[in-house]
């Protein structure tokens, strides 16, 4: 047990992670409300494909900015500011939604609003964790964050099922808003030291650095190319036909989906918990295998959406993903620099998601033409043979531990 919670002896990180674990539970439900919020204003798939694409584009166009800024001003701050912008632009979906004012125009400006908020949340959320904690205990921090991000994932999905038959989205929004609302202030307990050259920087010369970071690394670029395509299929596959499917068969239902969706967070919640006392020794081997899992809950998906199946092998594939996540922090956080860390994740983020807007249109425009069957089945071959064909890669295979980090305490 204190091989597994010996980040929380850290206090930064304490305070961090009740604030992330706020936000975490409130917003847990959001996910699956936005998406029926969209089909309930439109039925169409098309329609969730250009919300969903709003908020991607608009994080690809500023993520590389988010990364800069990230790295040379407060990472706390910079969190914290993004939250007040997220209240503003939930909010106001939540009211339009209460109202029945609601129009696909305005949920796609307000999502691409919220998408540029997270350019600047997530390379923050990358940068940070190193400086909470010491070099020791980073896979337990990164895997305490991911058990609680998991345990909610298995509950909110299914209350966001019901409650959006029952009562409707907007209420989810209003949770979500009140999460933000007491993060931001558990966040200023956070106390860092300001980062080098804090206030003093170059937008393009920072932005050369951080690719010169990124460049330098094969098993970096590698992987990032790979989820170029690999976050496309799944932002098409799963976030877009998955839902639209679940509306309109009846053998999965939208209350299903949640089932579905909370299946998949029961397998990362169990491989978190073994991922807390058992160091990754092989992170990027083992985390690419664990993605190639994804495959099965995309093909059952397609070839028999039935509740039970889908969420077997959604199971498998949240113990995977798991995996991954878990490697793929470590492999960043051990490897770059601390104060180049942010800008590196950046152009990471801007690379797997610079596609995602394509994946969500074509989608969108698959599934009203094609059989859904062909369409997943196909996505998910290609999918499996994306994640392994990463591992032909000698520094990807090879990449072991950094030697301080694996020291057990």
């Amino acid at each position: 047990m204190i091989r597994a919670f010996a980040a929380m002896g850290d206090r930064n990180f304490r305070w961090f992670f009740l604030a992330r674990a706020i936000t975490m539970v409130t917003g847990s439900m959001s996910a699956i409300a936005l998406a029926f919020a969209v089909l309930e204003i439109d039925n169409h798939p098309e329609s969730l494909s250009y919300v969903l694409t709003a908020f991607t584009v608009s994080n690809v166009i500023f993520v590389l900015f988010g990364g800069v800024v990230a790295d040379r001003l407060p990472r706390a701050l910079v969190i914290q500011a993004c939250y007040v912008i997220d209240i503003l632009s939930i909010g106001t979906i939540a009211v339009l939604l209460f109202t029945g004012s609601a129009s696909i125009p305005a949920m796609v400006a307000l999502a691409a609003v919220n998408g540029a908020s997270t350019a600047f949340v997530l390379p923050a959320m990358q940068g940070i964790i190193p400086q909470l904690t010491t070099p020791a205990h980073l896979q337990q921090a990164n895997a305490m964050l991911s058990f609680v991000r998991s345990a909610v994932v298995i509950g909110g999905p299914v209350i966001a099922g019901i409650l959006v038959t029952t009562a409707g989205p907007a209420l989810a929004m209003v949770v979500q808003v009140g999460g933000w609302l007491v993060a931001i202030p558990v966040l200023a307990l956070v106390r860092l030291p300001p980062p080098p050259g804090a206030g003093e920087f170059s937008l393009f010369s920072d932005l050369r650095a951080g690719w010169g970071e990124f460049w330098s690394r094969s098993w970096l670029w590698t992987i990032v190319l790979a989820f170029m395509i690999m976050n496309a299929i799944h932002v098409g596959a799963w976030g877009v036909v998955g839902p639209y499917i679940a509306k309109n068969d009846e053998r999965l239902g939208i209350a299903g989906w949640g089932w579905v969706v909370s299946a998949e967070g029961v397998g990362v919640l169990l491989m978190t918990l073994v991922l807390m006392w058992f160091p990754l020794r092989r992170p990027l081997r083992y985390g690419m295998l664990g993605m190639a899992v994804f495959a099965l809950p995309l093909t059952a998906l397609g070839a028999h959406p039935a509740v039970v199946l889908v969420a077997i092998a959604a199971f498998l594939a949240g113990a995977g993903t798991e995996v991954f996540s878990t490697g793929w922090n470590l492999a960043m956080m051990e490897n770059i620099p601390g104060d180049r860390l942010s800008r590196v994740a950046s152009y990471d983020m801007l690379g797997s998601f610079i596609v995602m807007p394509i994946g969500t249109l074509v989608y969108g425009w698959l599934i009203t033409r094609a059989d859904p069957a062909t369409v997943l089945t196909t996505s998910a071959i290609l999918y499996a043979v994306i994640a392994l064909v990463t591992l032909v890669v000698p520094s990807v295979w090879r990449m072991g531990r950094v030697e301080a980090a694996a020291v057990a305490k």
